[in-house]
C-alpha cells in the first residue's frame, strides 16, 4: 500500500496516521475498524468472489464501503497494519462450536502483532463479537477489557485457546501463515452446507457507545453496552436497505437472498 492508499484507509475507520506503530496506536486503529468495518457474508449470498490478495480485500473496505469475515477483515487490517510499520504475523485458528467441538483447518484467521515499544498482542477484528482491544499475546492470566473477560490458555501441541468469559472461542496455532493458506477456509465457508455462513445472512459492527448493532436477514437487533437488547423484525425490502445504508454504510441495489447450498443444515464453525 502506498502513501494514498493508507490514507484512505485510515479515513475509512475514522483515524490518524499514528506517529509510530506502538501499542496506543494498535489499541486504536482496531478499536475503530471494529467501529466502522462491519462483520459481514454478504457477498456469498450476492454471488460475489472472495479473493484473498490484499490489494482486493483493501479494494473491498476502502473502495466499496463493505466489510468481510474473518479472512478478509484481518487480512486486509494486517495490510494496513505493515504498510504502517507493525511486525505481522498471519495465525490460522479452529473456531469452537457446539459441544465444543472444533472446526476445520483454517477456520479461522487471526492476527499476531509486535508494536515497536515491544509489546506482542493478538489483534482480531474479523471475529463478529470478541474483545475490543488487542489481547496481551504472552498473557496467561484474565485480561478485563470492554468486551469482556478474556484469558488466553496453553492448549495441545503448544497450540492457545482463546477464552470469553471462561468459554473456549477458538484453538490458535502460533505456527506463522500466508494469506493464500487460507484459501480452502473460504472455499468451504462459501459452499459446504455445514458452514454457518452459507446458512445465515449477517452483518455486525460495534457501536460507538460499546453495545452492537446486528441485522441477520430481516431481523435488527441492537445490543446496549449494558446488554440491553432491542430486537425488530423489518417488514420490507426498502427498510433493510435503509438498515444496510445507514448503519453500516453499505449500499446495496437489492436485498441479499439467503443462497444456501444444498445439503440441509449442518453444524458452523461460528
Amino acid at each position: 500500500m502506498d502513501a494514498v492508499r493508507v490514507d484512505a484507509y485510515l479515513r475509512r475507520i475514522g483515524a490518524e496516521r499514528p506517529a509510530s506503530p506502538t501499542i496506543d496506536a494498535l489499541r486504536e486503529l482496531h478499536l475503530r475498524h471494529l467501529r466502522a468495518v462491519p462483520f459481514e457474508n454478504l457477498s456469498i449470498h450476492l454471488g460475489q468472489e472472495i479473493v484473498l490478495e490484499p490489494e482486493r480485500l483493501v479494494a473491498k473496505v476502502v473502495d466499496e464501503h463493505r466489510g468481510g469475515f474473518c479472512y478478509e477483515l484481518n487480512g486486509a487490517f494486517a495490510t494496513l497494519l505493515e504498510a504502517l510499520g507493525f511486525d505481522v504475523t498471519l495465525l490460522a485458528a479452529r473456531t469452537y462450536g457446539p459441544e465444543g467441538r472444533l472446526g476445520i483447518p483454517y477456520d479461522h484467521l487471526a492476527l499476531r502483532v509486535r508494536t515497536a515499544d515491544g509489546g506482542d498482542w493478538l489483534a482480531d477484528v474479523g471475529f463478529g463479537a470478541l474483545s475490543h482491544f488487542p489481547l496481551v499475546f504472552g498473557e496467561r492470566g484474565e485480561q478485563v477489557e470492554p468486551g469482556g473477560t478474556f484469558r488466553i490458555v496453553e492448549a495441545e501441541a503448544g497450540d492457545l485457546d482463546v477464552l470469553r468469559e471462561g468459554r473456549p472461542q477458538y484453538r490458535l496455532e502460533v505456527r506463522p501463515r500466508a494469506l493464500g493458506d487460507f484459501l480452502a477456509g473460504v472455499w468451504w465457508h462459501c459452499t459446504s452446507p455445514s458452514s454457518y455462513f452459507t446458512r445465515s445472512l449477517v452483518c455486525s459492527r460495534l457501536t460507538e457507545d460499546g453495545g452492537r448493532i446486528t441485522l441477520g436477514g430481516r431481523t435488527l437487533t441492537t445490543t446496549g453496552a449494558d446488554g440491553k437488547r432491542e430486537v425488530r423484525e423489518l417488514d420490507s425490502d426498502e427498510e433493510v436497505l435503509a438498515v444496510y445504508r445507514e448503519r453500516f454504510g453499505i449500499e446495496l441495489d437489492s436485498v441479499p437472498v439467503l443462497r444456501a447450498p444444498e445439503g440441509g443444515p449442518g453444524e458452523g464453525s461460528g
